[in-house]
């Protein structure tokens, strides 16, 4: 069956060129509109979508064609788009850009498997013809390069109609508006990306501030009539997956505060979507863990930057420690597989004790380690598969660890280059790589099993 979803994607020559910033400007001046837009982030990239989030109030997702597989981006673009106006889709890195020096994972193939239009945000600053040439380039790439649009970013009131005049008729595309340079609302970069949307104060301000900008100088209606233009997509039957939670909801605690804030809405859902039920909770200010709790979900963000803060406080730290000693079901990724270490040294050089549950420590690499895409072979059976199994997962960290882990081999696609990672337990795993739920939904069927049969010991 098929059914109409209003979409766009935003997309670029490469990373720093405007994206997230184009599509936040169009997300906020559509939702001062009063409609209801969704949005969704190509690739693993956890912090876009916050901006996203932030900017409409409502969670934005990730449509990830490696890490979750074409029928599931397919259900997550058709689901969360069922009672929205339009979906606003953002690329990742440059469009061509996916596994290795392919476009295979690519915005551009997100863009062909979802019949997505594409726009192309061009950084203008400092050209002039030559914008038209880097777009034909873009449009000649591949024949079905699904660009349907362009928007300009950086460049004057004064000289944009002359660059719109030259980009269309060199290129059949139309150009639908332009971003002037908005120093003022510029987004702050760490190690990871951009810093995320609840470290900026002032982050309603900026996102008032380019809605009114859209509101100027893009063509917001233009923009909607190509989103209405999209192709009806057809709907796929999601597997059939269970857990045998035994008639028992059991409480899985997901660790989310300033240093545990790297999750997929889409993940979280399905937990919930097998019989879970998600009790959130601060490591670095909750004395104890949620009542009833019978599984832990510690997911990445910066517990290097909150060392202190999470050393302090002991009885959490205890906590943790004894509920993974007495069995309790645990998936622990990057962020919080660090948390697990005895030791971790923070972002300012100092050791700090954490649960403990990892004999290991960690420290800064000063540079990223084992960056991008793999697949992951159980070595070792466990809490999320069987000897021999495979996950789609995804490492970004510039901390390392003493222990790594040795129970999945991690395989590079389309590369020669693996190594043994993660430890994995009949209770527990915890190691850099992440996942999505969607993408392992038979991992994530047994974790929520496992957590269900914890409740009942």
């Amino acid at each position: 069956m098929s059914r109409s979803v209003p979409r766009l994607l935003f997309t670029a020559p490469a990373s720093g060129s405007g994206k997230t910033t184009v599509a936040c400007a169009v997300l906020q001046a559509l939702v001062r509109r009063g409609m209801r837009p969704v949005a969704f982030k190509s690739g693993p990239d956890y912090i876009d979508p916050m901006f996203h989030t932030a900017a409409i109030g409502v969670p934005s997702r990730n449509l990830d064609l490696f890490l979750m597989g074409e029928a599931a981006v397919r259900r997550s673009l058709l689901e969360n788009s069922s009672e929205q106006d339009v979906a606003i889709l953002e690329g990742a890195m440059g469009y061509y850009d996916g596994i290795a020096l392919s476009s295979q994972a690519s915005a551009w193939d997100l863009a062909c498997r979802t019949r997505t239009p594409a726009v192309l945000v061009v950084d203008g600053r400092g050209a002039a013809r030559s914008l038209a040439a880097l777009v034909k380039g873009f449009q000649a790439l591949e024949p079905e390069h699904m660009l349907r649009g362009v928007i300009l970013g950086r460049v004057s009131a004064m000289l944009y109609p002359r660059l719109k005049a030259c980009i269309e008729a060199e290129t059949g595309l139309t150009v639908y508006g332009y971003l002037p340079s908005m120093p003022q609302c510029s987004l702050e970069s760490r190690h990871l990306g951009l810093v995320t949307a609840e470290e900026i104060p002032t982050l309603r301000e900026k996102l008032s501030a380019l809605a009114e900008q859209a509101e100027r100088s893009l063509d917001l209606d233009g923009l909607l009539r190509l989103a209405w233009s999209a192709e009806p997509l057809t709907e796929e039957a999601a597997p059939q997956i269970a857990a045998d939670t035994e008639k028992r909801r059991p409480v899985i605690g997901v660790a989310r505060d300033e240093a545990f804030c790297f999750y997929y809405a889409d993940a979280l859902r399905f937990l919930e979507e097998l019989g879970a039920e998600l009790a959130f909770f601060s490591p670095m200010r909750d004395e104890a863990l949620p009542e009833q709790c019978s599984g832990l979900y510690l997911g990445g963000g910066y517990p290097e930057l909150h060392g202190a803060a999470l050393t302090q406080n002991i009885s959490m730290r205890r906590t943790i420690r004894s509920a993974l000693q007495s069995g309790m079901p645990t998936v622990a990724e990057c962020g919080g597989f660090l948390y697990l270490h005895e030791i971790l040294t923070d972002g300012e050089g100092m050791d700090q004790p954490m649960a403990g549950a990892i004999p290991a420590r960690a420290w800064d690499s000063g540079k990223l380690g084992r960056f991008g895409y793999m697949e992951l072979t159980a070595r070792l059976s466990g809490l999320l598969c069987e000897t021999g199994e495979t996950l789609t997962a995804h490492e970004f960290h510039y901390w390392e660890s003493s222990a790594p882990g040795t129970a999945f081999h991690a395989q590079k696609p389309l590369s020669g280059r693996g190594w043994d990672c993660a430890w994995h337990t009949p209770t527990m795993y915890a190691g850099f790589p992440h996942f999505h739920f969607c993408g392992c939904p038979k991992a994530a069927a047994r974790f929520v099993t496992a957590c269900a049969r914890y409740r009942t010991i």
